[in-house]
């Protein structure tokens, strides 16, 4: 299994440069502190790099950890999220592992576990039943396999929102889009009076699947297709309607809907973007929500709303629901054992544990945590996501329930859609990605 975890994650990325911070395998050399408790190291690597204030929170709250852990010295990664995940597959394709890590659910969880790379948590779970049991339903279903959980989920992670700047709505005398027409002519009348409509930054091109697709062809499809299609059973990407999903969707850029030059702007500018008042809207997760409580002004926050993509005409998914998935949690690397694990296990509890939660959702971050949400601590657009979420359904999003290959080539041929490749062939591509991935 370890050899087809290679071949899925094999990166030109030098491994030499990448292992370092790993940390090794000793668990201590059995120097204690002045309390008597053993001196342990462990490697800990995570993607809270930016100044939003769930990264901040996060950053915070591993150093207090390291200030009142005198025995455990911590060997930090901290490593831009549009990089994270290479780096992170390229020192598992190398047959290593940070002690404690940032992970996904779904496909990451299973391609870590089937290659031996991670251990579960049940131990520690088990140990804090309190903990454990303040989780919302389903909370660990993507890190859970064969009834071992991997990870304890820190984020609560919807990716499709549409968020709209109410006061250019105002000015120009447009309602809020409910159908998939109603938004093609709002489209119009915006690219008629030069107001870029939506703000698009797909230069890491996982977010037009991510926040677009995931929902926009799940109105069309279905679940259901989608799932079967995803485990080549019964269903292929080459089927009409997936085909007239990404067609929906270069209609879409064909309309003008997107600002020149997309492809070439990431996620942080996009938002930027639309914060500025520069688009009428906005399609992202619900990370955008903390990147807003840091950098957009409070006049920007106030014309902020935010809603789910509009429906398709004969459509057969349930047009009220926003694509997502329960965010990243934190994974215990293969190595950590002993008091290497004890200590992992300390941290992880410290990061991912209740009062953890609750910093985090004060810090404009949805949590999958039973926590009282305390409105003056939160944005007003961060209070009506918060509402939206309890007035709707969750859907899959495809990167998180495809493969490693198939999504990238989900993401690759939406780059190549959005500049004008046809959607057959693109189709055709993500298809013979991921029946090869899953050997059929």
């Amino acid at each position: 299994m370890k050899k087809s975890l290679s071949a899925i994650m094999a990166l030109t990325v030098s491994a030499s440069v990448l292992l370092a911070g790993c940390g090794n395998k000793d668990s201590g050399n059995g120097a204690k502190t002045e309390d008597g408790k053993e001196k342990v190291k462990i490697s800990l690597w995570h993607n809270y790099t930016g100044d939003d204030q769930r990264a901040t929170t996060m950053r915070a709250i591993i150093d207090e950890f390291q200030k009142e852990h005198t025995n455990i010295e911590l060997d930090i990664q901290a490593i831009p999220p549009d990089g994270y995940r290479t780096r992170l597959k390229t020192v598992a394709a190398a047959n290593e592992m940070p002690d404690l890590f940032v992970m996904w659910p779904g496909i990451m969880t299973k391609e870590f576990q089937a290659g031996g790379m991670i251990q579960p948590i049940n131990e520690l779970l088990d140990k804090e039943t309190e903990w454990k049991n303040g989780f919302l339903p389903g909370s660990f279903d993507g890190f859970t396999i064969d009834n071992n959980i991997y990870s304890a989920p820190i984020a609560l992670s919807p990716t499709s929102i549409l968020f709209y700047n109410q006061s250019i709505l105002d000015a120009n005398g447009v309602q809020v889009p409910k159908t998939w027409d109603e938004l093609l002519k709002t489209v119009e009348v915006f690219k008629g009076k030069n107001i870029t409509p939506i703000a698009l930054g797909n230069k890491a091109s996982w977010l037009a699947q991510s926040s677009i697709l995931s929902s926009l062809a799940d109105r069309v499809t279905g679940t259901e297709w989608f799932l079967k299609a995803a485990a080549q059973d019964g269903a292929s990407f080459t089927d009409p309607q997936f085909v007239q999903s990404l067609q929906y969707l270069q209609d879409l850029e064909k309309a003008g809907a997107f600002q020149p030059g997309f492809n070439a702007i990431d996620n942080t500018q996009m938002e930027q973007m639309f914060a500025q008042g520069k688009s009428a809207f906005m399609i992202d997760g619900g990370w955008a929500l903390t990147n807003f409580a840091a950098n957009a002004t409070d006049e920007a926050k106030a014309q902020m709303g935010a809603t789910v993509l509009p429906s398709i005409p004969g459509g057969k998914g349930d047009p009220n629901t926003l694509s997502g998935v329960v965010g990243t949690g934190l994974g215990l690397g293969k190595n950590a054992t002993g008091a290497k694990k004890e200590a992992a296990f300390e941290l992880m509890l410290a990061m991912a544990g209740p009062e953890a939660q609750k910093r985090v959702l004060e810090s404009n971050q949805l949590v999958s945590y039973k926590v009282e949400l305390d409105k003056s601590k939160v944005t007003p657009i961060f209070s009506k996501v918060y509402e939206l979420l309890n007035t709707v359904k969750m859907t899959p999003v495809y990167d998180g329930v495809m493969t490693s290959a198939g999504a990238e080539a989900v993401n690759n041929g939406l780059q190549e859609l959005l500049m004008g490749g046809k959607a057959e062939d693109i189709a055709k591509k993500i298809q013979e990605a991921q029946a090869k991935s899953l050997g059929k």
